[in-house]
């Protein structure tokens, strides 16, 4: 088997893994009652992870054909990468102490979208090099989603009362979350910073890439 065939296949395979996890913790969640499509899928960890699996798709698909991803797809990429590592530093550091309280109630699911595919996903960007440099000109594009993202979460904090996550509660004082918003962007932009770094090594040259 081609080492791009295989790398896409390993791709498609995260993929589905992420679609699951997903549908199941959705699944379990209406076991309990009516849910808010809002609520579910306002959570950083569902999107982060919703988007790598649309990055794995896409990339899968190039690997497969064995065609060079355009520069558009490799940014993508480096994007979700960055968000994801930032998924599994986040759960590690602030969620995951704070027991089933801090994590998706499925036990199996908890592992894919908060332990394996952050690792995964940095293992593959370490590793495999199926991409060109990034230029340095585009990573402040990695604060977009985020900064999007938290306008929505301190919008709905602030009229519905609904925030993802504790830090992010307004009420720990709106000065603690404008701490808590800078310091998120601050390490996404440093993740982000690492991840473009990186795009330049070549530690397994599998896929085809283009000048």
């Amino acid at each position: 088997m081609p080492a791009t065939t295989l790398l896409g296949s390993c791709r498609l395979v995260l993929a589905l893994a992420i679609i699951v996890a997903i549908a199941a913790t959705l699944l379990d969640t209406l076991t309990r009652g009516p849910v808010n499509v809002f609520n579910f899928f306002g959570y950083f960890t569902i999107q982060s992870n919703l988007l790598l699996a649309g990055a794995l798709i896409a990339a899968a698909a190039y690997d497969l054909r064995g065609r060079a991803k355009p520069r558009s797809l490799e940014l993508y990429m480096a994007y979700t990468t960055t968000y994801i590592v930032i998924v599994g530093l986040v759960y590690a550091l602030l969620l995951a102490p704070l027991g089933a309280a801090g994590g998706v109630p499925v036990p199996w699911a908890n592992f894919v979208l908060h332990y394996l595919t952050p690792v995964a996903a940095a293992v593959v960007w370490l590793l495999v090099g199926d991409r060109r440099g990034l230029r340095w000109n585009r990573l402040l594009g990695v604060l977009v989603y985020p900064t999007i993202w938290l306008t929505v979460v301190l919008i709905r904090g602030a009229t519905d009362g609904w925030v993802p996550y504790p830090f992010l509660d307004p009420a720990n004082g709106y000065g603690s979350v404008a701490v808590t918003c800078v310091f998120i962007c601050v390490a996404i932009l440093g993740v982000g910073a690492l991840v473009f770094w990186a795009s330049r090594l070549r530690l397994l040259a599998v896929g085809a890439t283009e000048d």
